[in-house]
């Protein structure tokens, strides 16, 4: 994006080039929002869970990553339909037409899952960067992290910003180069990703869950839906579909194109780092991975020094890449919800308590990792909010991505409906294990 921005949702070719760089540069002018969205999903507390999936079970829950894929896409892109067509964010929306007791649930779930995936994220790059740097102590990394994305937000201009963050995108590209360098058996993940292995054990279901709510996570909803309507706003010519039906088509397979891709790239990636696993920790016996770090770290003597380098720079770039996605979704959320002018392309003196807030959830999360807040407990407590909040939160999604009130001749198709309420369906069905396993250990 950047200087990539065009006035258009659709992008034509410049002539001079090859063919296939043409096409090259097209695609990339058009991936934004998903690509975004979809590689912050691979935050460093999912890595964590992906890794733990490979360490425990080996490829045998390889299959959950090919489930969740279509049902991600389907939520996901009427997400940012939503917000294209309204241009509103998902809080905006149910501001204007749902209670307002609801949205202050909703919006405080989320601000409060955010605050300690933050925290848990922060404290897992700092603890990457340990493994690398061991002269500095973590809760500097942690402050230094945090004060990076910070800043970055709030002096950045939002064209550039999202262009860094666009790039950092393929800082997780290392996680496909690590299986460049470790010995896989590709029969044997094959079978994990086509012929599930079913058990009655409580373990493995639990992770199931974790793999579901890790994957399909309420604040990709407000982020994409935000950025589309911030990238509504960075160009004079792109008006809500709602006022300017003849932008639909253009602006449609932009956001369908998007969407498949950085999804994809999400879902891929998470499935790389479980083979990792799967194929080095797993075989060698070590079967608990409490955190990215660890993970980082056992693959040093199994799998060579540039795996291990690999695995945590990826790490580190994917933190760098979801922290400012976490804190500016939660800022979203609170900022509509609240009727303040929100967004990454206004001045932060024209949006003094959008940017706080973005500042605040920041700072609160770091403060977390100094208070000595155990990192995997805010993850497992992150997850139990987010395995909440998601199903009423795709619920309302739903309704409003149907409701002729909100969404007028743009309400989604009756496969986008089917594969979205599957989405929710699976999601209840996750809220509903999640909510019974904390209940079990308690």
């Amino acid at each position: 994006m950047g200087k990539a921005f065009l006035s258009r949702d659709d992008s034509s070719p410049k002539s001079g080039s090859s063919a296939p760089v043409q096409a090259g540069r097209a695609l990339w002018r058009q991936l934004g929002a998903g690509l975004i969205t979809g590689a912050s999903d691979d935050d460093p507390s999912g890595i964590g869970t992906y890794a733990q999936a490979g360490a425990g079970w080996g490829f045998g829950l390889g299959w959950t990553l090919l489930l969740t894929y279509p049902l991600m896409v389907a939520i996901q892109a009427i997400s940012a339909r939503i917000g294209r067509t309204t241009g509103c964010g998902i809080a905006g929306n149910l501001r204007q037409h749902y209670p307002s007791a609801l949205l202050r649930s909703i919006v405080g779930l989320l601000l409060a899952a955010n605050i300690l995936n933050l925290g848990a994220d922060l404290g897992a790059m700092a603890e990457c960067l340990r493994l690398l740097v061991r002269s500095l102590p973590a809760w500097l990394w942690v402050a230094f992290f945090g004060g990076v994305c910070i800043v970055l937000q709030l002096f950045c201009s939002y064209a550039r910003y999202v262009a860094v963050l666009k790039w950092l995108t393929l800082g997780l590209l290392s996680y496909f180069a690590v299986l460049a360098v470790v010995r896989v058996s590709w029969l044997a993940v094959l079978e994990g990703l086509l012929w599930p292995h079913w058990s009655s054990d409580r373990s493995l279901w639990l992770m199931v869950v974790a793999l579901l709510g890790t994957t399909i996570s309420p604040y990709l909803f407000f982020w994409q839906a935000g950025q589309e309507v911030e990238d509504t706003k960075a160009h004079p010519a792109r008006i809500p579909l709602r006022r300017k039906p003849s932008q639909g088509p253009s602006a449609l397979a932009r956001i369908r194109t998007d969407t498949l891709i950085g999804m994809a790239m999400s879902n891929l990636v998470g499935l790389a780092i479980l083979i990792t696993a799967g194929a080095t920790l797993y075989p060698n016996g070590i079967h608990q991975v409490t955190t990215a770090a660890q993970a980082a770290q056992g693959l040093r003597p199994l799998a060579g020094s540039l795996a291990f380098l690999l695995f945590t720079v990826g790490l580190i770039g994917s933190g760098l890449l979801a922290v400012p996605v976490l804190a500016g979704s939660a800022a979203y959320a609170v900022g509509e919800a609240c009727g303040w002018p929100v967004g990454l392309s206004r001045k932060p003196l024209r949006a003094k308590a959008f940017y706080a807030t973005i500042a605040a959830a920041t700072f609160i999360g770091a403060l977390a990792n100094a208070a000595s807040v155990s990192p995997m407990q805010a993850l497992v407590w992150a997850a139990v909010i987010n395995g909440i909040v998601a199903v009423p939160v795709m619920v309302l999604v739903m309704l409003m991505a149907t409701s002729a009130r909100v969404m007028g001749p743009f309400q989604i198709s009756m496969r986008l409906r089917a594969f979205g309420w599957a989405a929710t369906a699976v999601m209840l069905l996750a809220a509903a294990g999640l909510v019974w396993s904390v209940v079990r250990s308690s």
